[in-house]
């Protein structure tokens, strides 16, 4: 594809909005479990769905989130604070890649790096401080929609906070002290 169609597609499936938008239900429970606010991203994928369920933290304050298709196809969005270069790019395994340590091919572009191992793939582009990665099956997705969804990312609009979360028992038996095990000592007789 040359470099204008391929902008011109960008263009496109970034003017699209809604297809990859995020309830405040989702934005919410991201919070919920950690993630900055300004993680949380979402991708336009033709083909597949946002899976609000499937929104939570990753690492730290991360974000992540599936999308998949009517017949079960599944993408992952990866969104984190840190460096990714040329030499991580080689080092690091490609998400969900068995064996884990399958040799690594990397290409860069003017997106970012594509990525493959053992039967997966991803792209990874740089916003900031953070890093976004798109993965999937070789058999799911292809490299140009992985490309071109990655090249659209764009952050979803969060509004207000949500309550924090709260376990809804609260427990008595928990000692202060210590690892918060109970004591099971046994006594005589048991």
């Amino acid at each position: 594809m040359k470099k204008a169609s391929f902008l011109a597609a960008i263009l496109a499936v970034s003017a699209c909005g809604t297809q990859g938008a995020l309830s405040q239900a989702a934005i919410d429970q991201a919070l919920r479990h950690g993630t900055a606010p300004e993680l949380i991203y979402v991708v336009d994928l033709p083909g597949f769905e946002l899976q609000e369920q499937s929104v939570g933290g990753v690492g730290e304050d991360g974000f992540g989130a599936f999308y998949v298709s009517p017949d079960g196809k599944q993408v992952q969005l990866r969104v984190d604070r840190g460096v990714f270069d040329d030499e991580v790019c080689e080092e690091r395994p490609v998400t969900d890649a068995e064996p884990v340590d399958a040799p690594v091919r990397c290409a860069r572009d003017e997106v970012g790096w594509y990525r493959e191992a053992a039967g997966r793939h991803e792209y990874v582009a740089i916003r900031g401080d953070a890093f976004l990665l798109l993965a999937g099956k070789l058999t799911d997705v292809n490299r140009e929609t992985l490309k071109t969804a990655i090249a659209g990312a764009r952050q979803a609009a969060v509004t207000g906070s949500p309550t924090p979360w709260r376990s809804p028992v609260e427990r008595g038996d928990l000692p202060t002290i210590g690892d918060g095990a109970p004591n099971n000592k046994v006594g005589p007789g048991g």
